[in-house]
């Protein structure tokens, strides 16, 4: 048995190169996101910052809990309240304390040169706190004192140096108000922020409520002294980070890398085995007529499969042997791009996990293996002399476990997304359904595919058979005859503009559908939103907007609150504090019930998405900052894609900020002059005022945002797995088929002739894969498109051609010149001696 496996291999080893290819890749490409998504379980996670040198941190509590039937829930708070003044004179008797406030503080730099109180560029978005804090971290003295008077700060500076020195004159933008400040001192950066030390009372000023406070006393004691109800955490060791700016910016991000490299790894898997079972699947039908040959020499059935086994897994350990190690050089590398493209937290880098290699390499061995038995299962079970007969043509294609299993594939992938279009369309829009719920309708098509291939092929050769010459006829005819070789090209071309036409077209359909809501709901002339690093816009722009002669204004909020769904989870809806008075004047919203007119302080609006809707009834929630409450159901909005949230008004904004500003001009007045006056309050402020059509453009997805990276680099493994099947493919169809080849050259035909033919059938079977996987991709949008409908969204598919059509290209033209370098090699024999050749 050993030496037939090695005589067969030594014999079609083309066959054997392009299946080790196609599977050392597929594994390698597993084992690299494998790796990579490793290191986001045990990345390391980011010490205290702001507070590492302080020995105790004392600040409101973060998160809400609440007890249950089923035990304590928790979730974070938008807006955890300040220490209370009489809490931070209590633990004032414990030892010495430091009182931290954080509040916006944006530089302007001076010029270099005569006129150094005019701005050089646009301001730093920095933060201010009080002088006595900056031991907390510790910041230390680089230059110049200590803040000592008003008027005095210390600025932090870059590594490389910042154009900001002791003695340069700055003007200082904070929540009290603008002003000329000197720098008295610098310190060096530490890179979680920019910030502007003022003095103590000055920071009290500016910033009256206590953000958090550094004790230096026993924690045991303070703990004591607060009590087990005071709604303050008493932070040490690594728990001080939770004091820091954003302490879940890290962990956000590696939930995002997760996510991404989970789809990944699954769609790698995906594409993987479905191009190299149809690799093998094609690579054993080639060797029919050898099967045959054997049947009739006394061969039987368990032999023929022990062999191709046999054969399987020498090429499975090989490949995926290579696979493995690729993918242990190919994960530095991915990972490393991914923090350069800001996808992953400063840091990311692999581990000493070692499970991905070993999954990437059974997996291959499994499915080398896998795809071999299947493959030659009909024809250890055919009869010799049926086997020869078919050696000549393509018959009987499907076998009917195959047929089973195809149709059962397809029910599923039809019926699982119409049981969702009944019960719940809303589950139809999130990443993890639109990326995985296509896959059953891809798998069964793509099973599918020997049966489509004849008549998609007879409908895309019916023009070019029409025409004079028998180029187009012999196209025809040879596409339809090779069905397994043209669905073994047709297939990998199928997942992949299934998948790209479904991914890319899923995602821009629903951000057309969140730019069509947010054009219909917002009727604002102007917008103002927060500037860089999120600054609010400034209390002086309010008050200037407002006292500007016909513009409405209406002033709104970001928070969130939080209901507890059935007793046994709290769930947190987005919300915005808005003046009932004026949101009907610059906003459009899809009311289904009630009226936003009823909406006052004991009231708040929900969405259907809300398990209790009905307009009058109680809720309670939980406010922003933890505050609990019971309010009145005023109106209920439609879902929509999910960006239609609950409204309240400012007395329930849970201590939000400011950060937004809707301007209508009022009918009748003189639009020209609102824009100018809301300009120039603008410009004296810093603050940018854009038109609805700026403001709906700048909010849109960029080319760079993570979600079109992580569809990139998806698409990226799709086609690298479909070029490498294509490449397999044909070099092996084509190699075998040096007879009929020469049998065209006999006939009368050029070596130009021969292979424009050879070519055009490569580019007819990607043709064929891009029909079927277009249709497949149209089901798929068809489904979102009508999850929107029941949503209430009227927006339409939005196609992605240009993806499509360079996808589709590149495979063209992939699949000829792999069809073409191999049949002219092959021309180079004489067509006499191709013509008697056997195999």
């Amino acid at each position: 048995m050993l030496t037939h496996v090695r005589s067969g291999m030594r014999r079609r080893w083309v066959t054997f190169v392009g299946s080790f290819v196609a599977l050392a890749l597929g594994v390698g490409l597993m084992a690299a996101t494998g790796l990579a998504l490793a290191a986001t379980f045990g990345a390391p996670e980011r010490g205290p910052e702001r507070f590492a040198a302080a020995p105790v941190v004392v600040r409101a509590t973060d998160h809400l809990r609440v007890d249950t039937p089923t035990g304590t829930r928790s979730k974070p708070l938008r807006h955890p309240g300040p220490v209370r003044a009489p809490i931070a004179d209590r633990l004032a008797a414990l030892g010495r304390t430091v009182e931290d406030r954080t509040f916006p503080a944006d530089v302007t730099a001076p010029r270099t040169g005569p006129d150094a109180e005019e701005p050089r560029t646009g301001p730093d978005a920095r933060v201010g706190h009080p002088w006595p804090v900056a031991a907390a971290a510790p910041y230390r003295l680089t230059s110049g004192r200590p803040p000592a008077a008003p008027g005095e700060v210390v600025v932090t500076t870059g590594p490389g140096g910042d154009r900001l020195r002791t003695g340069d004159r700055v003007r200082v933008r904070t929540p009290a108000g603008n002003g000329l400040r000197t720098v008295v001192g610098t310190v060096a950066g530490r890179g979680f922020e920019d910030a502007v030390f003022f003095t103590r009372d000055e920071a009290a000023r500016i910033s009256p409520a206590i953000d958090a406070l550094v004790v230096h006393a026993d924690a045991t004691a303070v703990r004591r002294a607060l009590g087990p109800d005071s709604g303050m955490d008493v932070l040490t060791g690594h728990d001080r980070r939770r004091a820091d700016p954003d302490p879940d910016r890290d962990a956000r991000a590696l939930v995002s890398v997760n996510a991404l490299l989970g789809t990944a790894a699954g769609i790698t898997l995906f594409v993987s085995a479905a191009v190299v079972a149809s690799t093998f699947s094609f690579a054993v039908a080639a060797r029919r007529r050898e099967f045959g040959l054997l049947r009739t020499v006394g061969a039987t059935p368990g032999q023929l499969r022990r062999a191709v086994c046999a054969e399987a897994v020498v090429i499975g350990v090989l490949a995926s042997a290579a696979g493995a190690w690729l993918g242990a050089r190919a994960a530095p590398l991915l990972v490393g791009r991914m923090a350069g493209a800001s996808l992953a937290p400063p840091g990311f880098a692999l581990g000493d996990a070692s499970w991905p290699l070993h999954t990437a390499f059974w997996t291959g061995v499994s499915v080398a293996t896998a795809a071999a038995l299947v493959s030659c299962h009909r024809a250890g079970r055919t009869a010799p002399t049926e086997a020869l007969r078919e050696a000549a043509v393509d018959s009987r294609v499907m076998p009917v476990s195959r047929w089973a299993t195809a149709l059962l594939v397809l029910l599923a992938g039809v019926g699982l997304p119409a049981l969702a279009l009944a019960v719940d369309p809303g589950d139809l829009l999130g990443r993890k359904s639109y990326v995985t719920r296509p896959m059953l309708l891809i798998v069964g098509c793509a099973l599918l595919a020997p049966v489509l291939v004849r008549p998609t092929a007879r409908l895309l050769t019916w023009p070019p058979a029409r025409l004079p010459g028998a180029t187009g006829v012999l196209v025809r005819e040879n596409t339809a005859t090779g069905v397994r070789r043209t669905a073994a090209v047709a297939a990998p071309v199928l997942i992949t503009v299934a998948l790209a036409a479904t991914l890319t077209g899923t995602v821009a359909t629903l951000e057309e559908a969140r730019a069509t809501e947010a054009r219909t709901a917002t009727t604002a002339d102007f917008v103002v939103t927060p500037g860089p690093r999120g600054r609010p816009p400034a209390p002086a722009f309010v008050a200037a907007a407002r006292s500007v002669e016909g513009a409405v204004v209406s002033v709104s909020r970001s928070t969130a609150v939080t209901v507890l769904e059935e007793d046994t989870a709290l769930v947190t809806s987005e919300a915005r504090a808005v003046d009932p008075a004026r949101l009907a004047a610059v906003s459009d919203l899809p009311v289904t019930a009630g009226r936003l007119a009823d909406l006052d302080d004991d009231a708040i609006v929900v969405n259907e998405e809300w398990l209790t809707t009905r307009v009058g009834d109680r809720v309670t929630v939980w406010l922003g900052d933890g505050r609990r409450t019971s309010l009145r159901i005023a109106a209920v909005l439609a879902t929509g894609t999910g960006d239609n949230g609950v409204y309240v008004t400012p007395r329930n904004a849970g201590g939000a900020g400011v950060d937004r500003i809707d301007i209508k001009v009022a009918e009748g007045a003189d639009p020209r002059a609102v824009a100018a006056a809301l300009h120039t309050a603008g410009a004296a402020t810093d603050t940018r005022v854009t038109t609805r059509a700026a403001w709906l453009a700048a909010n849109g997805p960029g080319p760079d945002d993570p979600t079109r990276t992580g569809l990139r680099m998806i698409l990226g493994i799709a086609l690298l797995c479909t070029a490498t099947a294509l490449a397999n493919t044909l070099v092996m169809a084509t190699s075998d088929r040096g007879r009929d080849l020469a049998v065209l050259r006999l006939a009368g035909a050029t070596t130009a002739q021969v292979l424009r033919l050879v070519a055009a059938e490569a580019v007819v079977a990607v043709g064929v894969g891009a029909v079927l996987g277009g249709g497949v991709a149209a089901v798929n949008l068809l489904v979102v498109r009508g999850a929107l409908a029941l949503l209430g969204v009227t927006s339409g598919i939005v196609v992605p051609w240009g993806t499509l059509g360079l996808v589709v290209a590149a495979a063209a033209l992939l699949a000829a010149l792999s069809a073409v370098l191999p049949a002219s090699l092959a021309l180079r024999t004489r067509p006499v001696e191709l013509a008697g050749a056997r195999e």
